[in-house]
C-alpha cells in the first residue's frame, strides 16, 4: 500500500474540543481524534458538534484523522442568532 493512500470515513462530530481539535464517531460506531484540514482553516469553514463529515486516516493509526470534508445539512447558525457587527448606540 502506498503511502500517500488514505482510509476515508463517513462520521458525526460529537464533541469540539478546545485546541482545534474534533472527537468524531464514525459509522462503524469508532471513537476518532481529529483534526481540519488546511484547506477548511484557510476557508474558514466551521465544524461544529452534530456536523455530518468526512474523516481521511492513515492505516498505521485509526485513531486520529483529518476533517476532509463537512456536509452541507443547512445554515449552522440561524438568522436570529447572528450577533451584529457593529455597535449600538
Amino acid at each position: 500500500m502506498p503511502k500517500e493512500e488514505m482510509l476515508e470515513f463517513d462520521g458525526t462530530v460529537i464533541e469540539v474540543l478546545p485546541d482545534g481539535n474534533y472527537r468524531v464517531k464514525l459509522d462503524n460506531e469508532h471513537m476518532v481524534l481529529a483534526y481540519a484540514a488546511g484547506k477548511m482553516k484557510k476557508n474558514r469553514i466551521r465544524t461544529l458538534a452534530g456536523d455530518r463529515v468526512i474523516v481521511e486516516m492513515s492505516p498505521y493509526d485509526l485513531d486520529r484523522g483529518r476533517i476532509s470534508f463537512r456536509h452541507k445539512t443547512g445554515p449552522a447558525v440561524a438568522p436570529a442568532q447572528r450577533r451584529q457587527n457593529f455597535r449600538r448606540r
